[in-house]
């Protein structure tokens, strides 16, 4: 009896995405005078598949370019050698990508994906972070940030502002844009996660105007500067704060306690032997100098029969003993912008912080982007494509997952990226030999 494949959803497929991000690529203007003898459309879908394919270095993708199925799956004329490669992209500029992560993120939205990563009142809880991906003594380029030392050293480097939709009780994330921490023409200072975060919010409003957002970051962001940025944008927040940096909240929760103005709250999960813990008070002052700038304060401790884990939030939304259980997971689920998604990047097969190619402008930060995109296009097979998720789970690892992919792909002749899956799940039936027999 013949298998029938699972049935995928033909828009949020990767072939669909594939060439919806190479019609993205090919409006990006091409800044070479004379568009030299390669598209800037391939350059960039080569890069896309690099990254899409998992290839550890660039100079490894140019040696196995397999530029039949390039050509037919990634929709490649012509693949460029790793210089010429580097050479196209280093001028791009990486403020160009942004329509393609808009019109992935409005593809998955039309087949209603994102359903199942509303987190509250139909808000999407959106995870800010910042990381770095490179770091040298030596190699640098007009967008490295530079730190110099008492020696008189100086270290070069590249850091971003990630960002991602999550969910407590979904394993995928829906990464945006990325927000780059560059060196910026004309200054002597160093850019840095809070001007990034500035810049995001304002972009990301203009790219989703109308969608609402919970807003979670670490403890760091939890000043009057950034909270009146976020309300600015229409942005919701549930910001982690902590008692030594944050003080004189803690000193006003505690006098809130003895005018008898703060809640407790408990829960018990008795199959999971844990107990959860809730102190939480509305309408606090955030600080002193920003008295006016006025917070919700939850604080929570899980209570286990072998530790205590403690963590403390503050937000704009009211918080009642219906919510707090909610919001707490809600916070607690920050953790996945780092483990779901930077370390998915750095530790899966994306060599995140592998150097692919400096330049001498923008080809880090491009590199860097368009693994992000290619992130985002993976993260959707996984949400949305069940051959996907069938491969995925009868290999057992992200890591067999690519390697099994990459060779298949330069082994055979395919004609889509849906053959490949359906070739890992169901197996590939290899040609025989043709053998010349002599009949005299």
């Amino acid at each position: 009896m013949a298998i029938v494949a699972p049935k995928a959803r033909k828009h949020l497929s990767a072939d669909a995405l594939f060439h919806l991000v190479r019609s993205g690529f090919a409006t990006i203007p091409d800044p070479r005078r004379d568009n030299g003898d390669i598209a800037l459309a391939d350059a960039l879908m080569s890069a896309f598949a690099m990254f899409s394919l998992k290839a550890p270095s660039l100079l490894a993708f140019d040696k196995e370019r397999a530029e039949g199925n390039l050509h037919t799956i990634y929709g490649i004329e012509r693949v460029p050698c790793d210089t010429h490669m580097r050479e196209i992209l280093d001028p791009i500029s990486p403020t160009w990508l942004r329509p393609v992560f808009t019109s992935v993120f409005r593809q998955l939205q039309r087949g209603k994906a994102l359903e199942a990563m509303v987190f509250l009142e139909g808000h999407y809880l959106l995870a800010l972070d910042g990381t770095g991906y490179f770091s040298s003594t030596t190699i640098h380029c007009a967008s490295c940030l530079h730190k110099v030392h008492r020696n008189g050293s100086v270290t070069y480097s590249h850091q971003m502002l990630g960002a991602a939709i999550i969910h407590p009780d979904v394993r995928e994330v829906i990464p945006l844009m990325p927000e780059a921490i560059v060196q910026h023409d004309g200054t002597d200072k160093n850019d840095c996660e809070r001007n990034a975060a500035k810049r995001f919010v304002a972009k990301l409003r203009k790219d989703h105007p109308h969608l609402k957002f919970i807003v979670t970051e670490d403890s760091l962001s939890s000043n009057a500067p950034h909270i009146e940025t976020l309300q600015a944008h229409d942005l919701r927040y549930l910001l982690g704060v902590k008692e030594g940096d944050h003080a004189f909240l803690f000193n006003q929760v505690q006098a809130a306690e003895r005018a008898g103005h703060v809640t407790y709250y408990e829960r018990h999960d008795r199959a999971a032997g844990v107990s959860h813990r809730f102190r939480f008070v509305n309408d606090m002052p955030l600080n002193a100098s920003n008295v006016d700038v006025r917070v919700n304060f939850i604080e929570y401790w899980e209570m286990g029969q072998d530790k205590v884990q403690h963590f403390s939030w503050v937000t704009d939304l009211r918080v009642s003993k219906r919510n707090v259980f909610h919001l707490m997971r809600g916070g607690r689920a920050r953790w996945k912008i780092e483990n779901e998604t930077f370390n998915t990047l750095k530790n899966q097969g994306y060599n995140f912080e592998h150097n692919y190619g400096h330049g001498t402008h923008n080809l880090s930060v491009v590199f860097a982007t368009v693994m992000m995109l290619a992130f985002l296009v993976d993260q959707t097979q996984q949400l949305c494509c069940v051959v996907f998720q069938a491969v995925w789970a009868k290999l057992g690892s992200k890591r067999l997952l690519w390697e099994r992919m990459r060779a298949l792909f330069y082994a055979y002749a395919l004609t889509s990226m849906c053959q490949l899956f359906e070739a890992l799940l169901y197996g590939f039936k290899k040609s025989s030999p043709l053998v010349a027999i002599d009949s005299s």
